[in-house]
């Protein structure tokens, strides 16, 4: 197949690129700074002479949108939600000027767009949306907002012979250098994968094994469209959670950090608490239902895997 993957240079772009090109596909990435033969120039926001590789496409996977890897100041928030929107509007309009338009499009969300909770896990049907948590910082809303809003540009594209799915993923955990799990078992080596603020809000997450296959299985399954949560299904605490990770790696201390304390830490990281502190209590109902098994279920043997990668020499290069 044809799959062309905007915004593919990423963590979950270099995941999904090798283990789909390794399959056999011929994998197109849309780029602002292309590198090589399978790479177009882009900008994200205009329709331009890339819409050609759409038109005769069988899948679309939009990974676009500036990373959340950042201080979440008023320009950074306006700019993931720029970022995301326009790049979905302008990818759904290459998709309905297509002559021969993609069978599939997969178009990525989050895991965000649920409330902040502790009390019950979020799935597609009963899940609790965010924005309107009391006790957080207002802030935290304006990212619910850029969830919504980047899976309402999908909807709103008049694609009527392309299939349409979001993609609300925690987080893909993956040997990638620079990626989330590089970052949490670095802090865990070096003894500091305490618990966060006391540690109960909720950790969801994926291994990259079973992001790419379920993809692969949404991408076979035409009885499928709209969001899906891409997520292990035992979201854990986060004290939980490092304590795991720790285990995995042979590091029995684990400090703990304080609110402030990890307001510092993200600060000198270029990041925000955000990623840290809201509990993400995410499950993935419409998958489990659909019939898919997870090859990694379970955060502690999850965790042994990839560390086992991380000391076989897996780290991979971005």
């Amino acid at each position: 197949m044809k799959i062309v993957i905007p915004g593919g240079t990423g963590q979950v772009g270099a995941i999904l690129r090798r283990a789909l090109t390794a399959a056999g596909h011929d994998v197109v990435v849309l780029t602002r700074r292309p590198n090589g033969e399978s790479e177009v120039p882009w900008d994200g926001e205009t329709l331009g002479p890339w819409a050609e590789v759409i038109d005769g496409s069988d899948i679309v996977i939009n990974l676009a949108g500036r990373s959340v890897s950042c201080r979440y100041t008023p320009a950074n928030l306006q700019a993931m939600m720029d970022s995301r929107v326009n790049s979905t509007r302008v990818v759904g309009e290459a998709i309905a000027a297509a002559v021969r338009p993609p069978r599939l499009w997969l178009q990525m969300s989050t895991a965000t767009v649920y409330a902040h909770r502790f009390d019950a896990p979020n799935d597609e049907a009963t899940g609790v949306l965010g924005g309107a948590e009391r006790g957080v910082p207002g802030y935290w809303a304006y990212s619910v907002e850029i969830a919504k809003a980047w899976e309402r540009e999908q909807e709103r594209a008049v694609t009527p012979h392309t299939r349409k799915v979001a993609l609300r993923s925690a987080m893909v955990m993956s040997p990638d250098r620079g990626g989330v799990f590089d970052v949490l078992l670095r802090l865990a080596r070096l003894g500091l994968g305490g618990p966060v603020a006391g540690g109960a809000q909720y950790v969801s997450w994926i291994h990259e094994t079973d992001f790419v296959r379920a993809v692969e299985f949404l991408s076979d399954r035409d009885d499928l469209a709209g969001p899906v949560n891409l997520a292990a299904p035992a979201p854990v605490p986060q004290r939980t959670f490092m304590r795991a990770l720790r285990t995995a790696w042979g590091m029995p201390v684990g400090l703990p950090a304080t609110k402030w304390m990890a307001e510092l830490g993200a600060f000198a990281m270029r990041s925000d608490t955000e990623l840290l502190l809201k509990s993400r209590r995410v499950i993935p109902g419409r998958l489990l239902e659909a019939g898919f098994v997870f090859d990694h279920a379970q955060w502690p043997e999850a965790a042994r895997d990839l560390v086992e990668q991380v000391r076989g020499g897996a780290f991979r290069p971005k």
